[in-house]
């Protein structure tokens, strides 16, 4: 078989299986098992392709069939026009999360001078490493309880050659703070625990993704502590569920103002609550 028949029997098979993006699987996978460019299999659909090159990559295409995350597969992925290391101890990075990078970066900015940041429930570091990349002056205090997800952290911190600027420390949501800081941000485990969801999202982390109380669980205890850990005029970013909106307003009242932001699909992802 050459090339393109390997990649439409692969898309094939995906799509079988329950893949939304059956082609763009099959293609980033190949690329993977070739070591070479995405674009680089469209300069060659002709070529033929051996025995030892198909062993691997049919392995490959079985583990998305049987629901692994494609990110997981190839050990990284895309977020902010970054790359991230990414593996089975930390969750995908999303792109509903640039949502709250993209606000995070513009308060930032907005703010002026040096911006002490915190990032509870770093995981991959996604969100530590973006702001710290787009925003020169933020120093970021990235925290998570689960040691393994910081060991991947650090790497992406090293891979971005940022150590200088983004601290880690593993602890509880806001124990590690010891001091107050001008931003909190926060990816945390938002999912509702009876939620029914794909077996590409079931691979990742449960303990990243569930939570308690219909999911708000985390999210509003975070709200209700990050008063007393903001600097004056201060702010807190979560990201959450869009059917959570009502469910946090008790926890958003003794702030001095709030607001929701939307994601690229229109949904409330983020809420921003000030001191």
């Amino acid at each position: 078989m050459n090339l393109l028949e390997v990649l439409r029997r692969a898309t094939g098979y995906l799509d079988q299986h329950g893949s939304s993006s059956a082609r763009l699987d099959a293609e980033l996978l190949l690329a993977q098992s070739l070591d070479v460019r995405r674009l680089d299999l469209y300069l060659q659909f002709e070529r033929p392709m051996a025995e030892g090159e198909l062993a691997p990559y049919r392995k490959l295409v079985s583990r998305r069939a049987k629901g692994a995350p494609v990110a997981y597969l190839l050990g990284h992925k895309e977020f902010m026009n970054l790359d991230f290391e990414v593996s089975p101890e930390v969750l995908v990075p999303n792109p509903d999360t640039e949502t709250l990078v993209e606000r995070a970066v513009s308060w930032a900015r907005a703010r002026g001078g040096e911006v002490r940041v915190a990032d509870i429930g770093t995981g991959s570091g996604c969100i530590a490493v973006a702001v710290a990349h787009y925003v020169p002056e933020a120093r970021v205090l990235a925290t998570d309880d689960d040691e393994a997800a910081l060991e991947v952290a650090a790497r992406n911190v090293a891979r971005h050659e940022l150590g200088p600027r983004i601290t880690l420390e593993r602890g509880d949501l806001l124990e590690p703070l010891t001091d107050p800081v001008d931003l909190i941000c926060a990816n945390l485990p938002y999912v509702d625990e009876a939620a029914e969801l794909p077996p590409e999202v079931l691979a990742q982390p449960r303990h990243a993704l569930f939570a308690a109380d219909a999911g708000v669980a985390l999210v509003r205890r975070l709200l209700e502590e990050a008063p007393a850990r903001l600097r004056p005029q201060g702010a807190v970013l979560a990201e959450i569920d869009p059917r959570q909106q009502q469910a946090l307003l008790p926890a958003l009242e003794g702030y001095a103002g709030h607001r929701f932001h939307r994601d690229v699909g229109g949904l409330v992802r983020v809420v921003e609550a000030w001191t």
